[in-house]
């Protein structure tokens, strides 16, 4: 029936956004992407469009296209959340363009998107390898905002990278005290955990992250290693 909607009503954005939807709830990702592209034929205009596309190819572990798709969206309509998924993404793949756009972000005062501005600038140090910047960059995240656990999660990955698992764990503790269903802090701390050989609290850790989300992979292939099924 929703089909036929849509081939009824080809212009209700509604109706698309549902189908869509529909695709990648089953995780027919090839589907949702080929009902979009569709819609982008028909009017390549409409920013929202993009947006999706985007979100469906960065989900579907597509960065390259995702990023074109963003930087489309970006151009017919420079709405921050758009802005903040791209400068992300500019960030975990190096290009320093994300801190371009991090300083267009807080220039925007309009945007007030300060704290993510700042933290894509935290990301992208983070991911090129300057430890020390992106931990002072996600501080000062927290410092705005002491409930944003993306923060927390990238400061403790920094510092596990940097082989300080101590002060990692403090981080994630803080965490998981303001947000206590934060499942990504508890993988974290499970990873630290092994790193310091303190297997059952890790164990704890990784069935404490599927607790909150039954379907986190990572936890999930966390525990077989460690011999749990």
């Amino acid at each position: 029936p929703l089909k036929m909607a849509v081939a009824q009503y080809p212009d209700s954005l509604l109706l698309l956004e549902k189908l869509i939807q529909y695709y990648r709830d089953q995780g027919s990702y090839d589907t949702a992407i080929a009902i979009t592209d569709n819609a982008i034929k028909r009017d390549s205009q409409v920013a929202e469009l993009w947006d999706i596309k985007a979100t469906l190819h960065y989900e579907n572990e597509d960065t390259l296209n995702s990023i074109k798709a963003f930087e489309k969206a970006i151009d017919i309509y420079p709405l921050p959340e758009y802005i903040i998924s791209l400068g992300t993404l500019y960030a975990q793949t190096k290009n320093p363009k994300a801190i371009a756009l991090a300083d267009a972000l807080i220039m925007a005062n309009k945007a007030k998107a300060q704290k993510e501005a700042i933290f894509i600038k935290g990301l992208y140090y983070n991911y090129t390898g300057d430890k020390k910047k992106a931990i002072n960059y996600f501080d000062s995240c927290i410092h705005m905002d002491y409930t944003y656990m993306f923060a927390y999660r990238e400061k403790a990955i920094a510092l596990y990278d940097a082989g300080k698992y101590d002060e990692a764990l403090q981080v994630l503790t803080r965490a998981i005290t303001i947000q206590n269903n934060f499942e990504e802090g508890y993988y974290w701390m499970g990873m630290c955990y092994e790193k310091v050989n303190k297997v059952q609290d890790a164990i704890q850790s990784y069935q404490t992250a599927l607790m909150y989300d039954k379907d986190y992979s990572e936890a999930q292939y966390a525990l077989k290693r460690l011999g749990v099924r």
